[in-house]
């Protein structure tokens, strides 16, 4: 299901408003199969993110329809987008990690600003 949903976001999808990187990161299933939520980390700014996400939820029922096709389901499952920040906050913390991580001191042995 995961794989069915993100090669229709990379190649099928056609709403104008998915502009930002759309990642499908799990899928969670009803036993009976008939619900879906498919959680996505979208990455770009918050207005590209926002569009993008309006974009996915509107292509839900197209999508449902595919899916039941291609996964020869009885019954396709309703389509609910969840936003996933695991990645985008994986990112955010990689670069403070960055900002903090201290330059070696000069090969020559001087002092540097936070010496004196």
């Amino acid at each position: 299901m995961r794989e069915e949903v993100a090669s229709f976001l990379a190649r099928d999808v056609k709403d104008p408003r998915i502009l930002g990187l759309v990642t499908v990161t799990a899928v969670d299933m009803t036993r009976d199969l008939r619900h879906a939520k498919v959680f996505v980390s979208i990455m770009g700014t918050e207005s590209e993110r926002a569009a993008t996400y309006d974009g996915l939820r509107s292509t839900a029922s197209f999508l449902r329809s595919r899916i039941g096709k291609a996964l020869q389901l009885q019954f396709a499952p309703e389509i609910a987008f969840k936003i996933d920040e695991s990645i985008a906050r994986a990112a955010h913390i990689e670069t403070l990690l960055a900002g903090l991580r201290v330059p070696p001191s000069p090969a020559d042995g001087t002092p540097d600003d936070r010496d004196g």
